[in-house]
């Protein structure tokens, strides 16, 4: 898989400081006094006071721009909104609310994000807007006068929804602490709608280790703050036990987790392995080469096991030593070739994906080289390729860029020699087990992944989706296998794990609690209509004393 684009790959950090907007909340107050917003439309200019609205009965738009971290962010908020009793709708012109959780990697992510709040605020909708973007820039001028939710505030986001329907702003930020210490974020076993059933995402990290001068993601996510193991393998535990059949580890950097707790990737990995049920997968998410090498002999045991994908992102970004130090990435393109060699020594198969970087401020052209040959070398399956885009407020902003048409001639160069081999011509044929979780853009094909992850597109029948089935390859392509099923090969679903929960459905929400929360609900109501039939009948007596 290549994705090639015209913006820099950057990434976000949680700085908060006194410098910020006084709106601008780092800590939890008592007292919540919001500022009143205006709005201009027919809606918004009756006679009637905002805060009568009851809550929890609108409906909301989620949508969600950036990586799976993001998108397991997205998650939990719609999971504790319809818990609430408000409705997640997929139709954005019928939501009353809008919440937008962007990704700040790229700027053209960042753009697909502000004209999305310009079409709502045309639309007259209410707008939270949520993820790294405005948690990394909170100034901007685009997003003043919208609620927010930060990062690490996401288990809020009930009170922000309640508090922009009745018309006001409210900004939540600041971390996560114990003892003083960040945690990981908002905790693990809250409500959640899957937008696969088949696929648990979970955060074992948030934030990182790392200084890279051209990433904007550090000013969002922050500094390393880990979960504890016994919060995550919970977090699986359920997830097997709703139906779920594959489970996504994420993170800003998988391989610096617990570096502040003092645990290692390899004790948590481990440990979630003996949890996965007989059929099962579990992939391992994006990791930097410094840390990855403390525990290469562990996480090539780990990746050789039935149960876990050989499959492992590592980015390299540039094969320049010299760029690399300027980016601030703390190896050298020997780390990477030593990480990418030993695991194909030890991983027979394993399929390693990695991001390139064309045009960072200080790359020349024999810098540029290197990377080419690093590519020729090991002839990535999966290779992101992206432009260097300065990212307002990182250190590579400030430096002096190199032309735009040098940049674009790179980038060609390298796409096209990632188009010029195919690298799953070789699998031609073979047998293959595949577990099918997804279905294909074009809706033609059900899509599995084999033991090295890679997309095997199958026959779209409803009885194959969310099993493990045996599969001949009989095409290939750039960025997909093809698989016939095997005759007289049984069809089978992961050993002890149910059906999955329905699309839409609340994870880890039991029937009684939806019951109580409707009941608490129409109490709500109620309680409403009397006090509205109170003060009716007082202000009729006010007139009839009036009038008498």
């Amino acid at each position: 898989m290549v994705v090639t684009t015209d913006s820099n790959v950057d990434d976000i950090e949680d700085i908060i400081s006194g410098s910020h907007d006084a709106d601008i909340r780092t800590g939890n107050k008592k007292h919540i006094v919001p500022k009143a917003r205006r709005y201009k439309g027919k809606a918004k200019d009756a006679d009637i006071t905002s805060d009568s609205i009851i809550p929890g009965t609108q409906k909301v738009f989620v949508k969600t721009w950036g990586c799976s971290h993001n998108n397991s962010d997205s998650e939990y908020m719609a999971g504790q909104l319809a818990a609430y009793g408000y409705q997640i709708v997929d139709d954005k012109q019928e939501a009353d609310l809008w919440l937008l959780n962007s990704c700040t990697v790229k700027s053209p992510a960042e753009d697909h994000f502000r004209n999305e709040i310009k079409l709502a605020r045309q639309l007259e909708k209410y707008i939270v807007v949520a993820g790294c973007v405005p948690q990394g820039q909170p100034k901007a001028d685009y997003m003043q006068g919208l609620s927010v939710v930060g990062v690490q505030q996401i288990d809020r986001v009930l009170e922000v929804v309640e508090e922009t329907l009745k018309g006001h702003s409210v900004r939540l930020f600041g971390q996560k602490k114990e003892a003083g210490k960040k945690q990981g974020g908002a905790a693990l076993n809250l409500p959640k709608i899957r937008k696969n059933p088949l696929i648990e995402i979970i955060a074992i990290n948030t934030g990182c280790l790392n200084q890279c001068t051209y990433c904007k993601t550090k000013h969002a996510r922050g500094e390393l703050g880990s979960y504890p193991p016994d919060e995550i393998v919970a977090r699986a535990v359920q997830s097997f036990q709703e139906g779920v059949v594959e489970i996504w580890l994420t993170s800003e950097d998988l391989g610096a987790y617990g570096h502040d707790i003092g645990v290692t990737l390899p004790e948590l990995l481990w440990r979630l392995v003996d949890v996965i049920p007989e059929g099962a997968r579990m992939r391992l998410g994006m990791t930097n080469p410094p840390y990855i090498l403390e525990h290469l002999p562990e996480i090539a045991k780990i990746l050789q096991h039935p149960r876990v994908y050989s499959f492992l992102h590592v980015p390299v970004q540039s094969a320049s030593d010299s760029v690399l130090m300027d980016m601030k990435r703390e190896y050298c393109q020997a780390d990477f070739r030593h990480v990418a060699d030993y695991l194909k020594e030890n991983v027979p198969g394993v399929n390693i994906a990695t991001d390139l970087i064309c045009g960072f401020p200080t790359e020349t052209d024999a810098d540029f080289e290197e990377t080419m040959q690093l590519v020729r070398d090991y002839k990535f399956a999966s290779l992101f390729i992206n432009q260097f885009f300065p990212r307002p407020g990182t250190p590579a902003a400030n430096m002096p860029r190199i032309p735009a048409q040098d940049v674009k001639k790179r980038t060609k160069k390298v796409s096209e020699l990632f188009q010029s081999y195919h690298p799953y011509t070789h699998k031609m044929g073979e047998i293959q087990e595949v577990l099918v979780t997804e279905i294909s853009h074009d809706k033609q094909y059900f899509v599995g992944h084999n033991k090295f992850y890679d997309q095997v597109l199958v026959p779209k029948e409803d009885s194959l989706m969310g099993k493990l089935v045996t599969v001949e390859i009989y095409e290939t392509g750039k960025h997909f296998l093809k698989g016939n099923l095997v005759s007289g090969e049984k069809i089978r679903r992961p050993e002890t794990v149910p059906a999955p929960l329905k699309r839409g459905q609340v994870s880890g929400l039991k029937h009684t609690d939806i019951v109580i929360t409707k009941k608490g609900l129409w109490f709500f109501g109620l309680s409403m209509v009397v006090m509205l039939i109170a003060i009716i009948w007082r202000v009729y007596g006010l007139v009839t004393q009036l009038v008498t």
